[in-house]
């Protein structure tokens, strides 16, 4: 069976009621995939995710009704959205948190044909750095997908690279990620920029500015990072 394109775009409608958008999908043809809904392989994905801080409204209404210290609290409303529109459509769905971890990013860049920026973020020609995978559903037929369009790779283009010289303890180099180097910094007595305002290496990226996440929601995401 093949998903008509009127049912994938069913499928967008139903993740649009909370800020979240269809990221693109793939068939996995020969290569090795998870299991679907019954526990055979999935022949297909549709990723699930956002473009700026869509979702984010709708998140901090239900988080307004849940307990305060519900755990990991974007993940589980994640599923919990993700979860109702896969069990309308006949769908397993899986999040980028699931363990043993499944290859998330490697699928993004199948589906949209995205590559890192230095940040390790996939960089997108119009979202920029602010956009996020939230989950996937599969599908046990194969979908009625197109291939990706080329994408123009922002960060070739960019000589200054100031997502690469913004971080006061020079989190991101040729040598990876510093991640200790980064959490002490934040959580330390100069992290309060870090700490309200997200990550300044990412807030330097003159691309996508337009869907930058506000304040908050970037507050939260660090605040989640760094355990605080």
């Amino acid at each position: 069976m093949i998903f008509s394109r009127g049912t994938i775009d069913e499928i967008a409608d139903a993740l649009a009621a909370n800020g979240l958008i269809l990221r693109g999908g793939f068939n996995f043809g020969g290569d090795e995939a998870p299991a679907g809904l019954s526990g055979v392989a999935a022949k297909s994905a549709l990723l699930v995710g956002q473009a700026g801080a869509a979702p984010w409204p709708y998140f901090v209404k239900w988080r307004g009704q849940q307990a305060k210290d519900i755990a990991n609290p974007l993940d589980t409303w994640s599923r919990e959205v993700i979860g109702a529109v896969a069990d309308e459509f006949g769908a397993r769905a899986v999040s980028p948190s699931d363990r043993p971890y499944l290859p998330f990013q490697q699928w993004a860049m199948w589906a949209e044909g995205l590559k890192p920026s230095p940040l390790g973020i996939l960089m997108h020609p119009t979202y920029g750095l602010w956009h996020a995978y939230r989950g996937a559903l599969l599908f046990e037929h194969e979908l009625e997908i197109a291939e990706p369009h080329a994408v123009i790779h922002l960060c070739d283009a960019c000589v200054d690279k100031p997502c690469l010289k913004s971080c006061p303890v020079d989190a991101y180099s040729g040598q990876g990620f510093a991640h200790e180097a980064c959490l002490a910094h934040v959580r330390g007595p100069w992290g309060e920029p870090c700490r309200s305002g997200g990550c300044l290496d990412r807030n330097a990226c003159p691309y996508g500015t337009d869907h930058r996440y506000p304040p908050n929601a970037q507050a939260f995401h660090m605040a989640a990072f760094a355990k605080l």
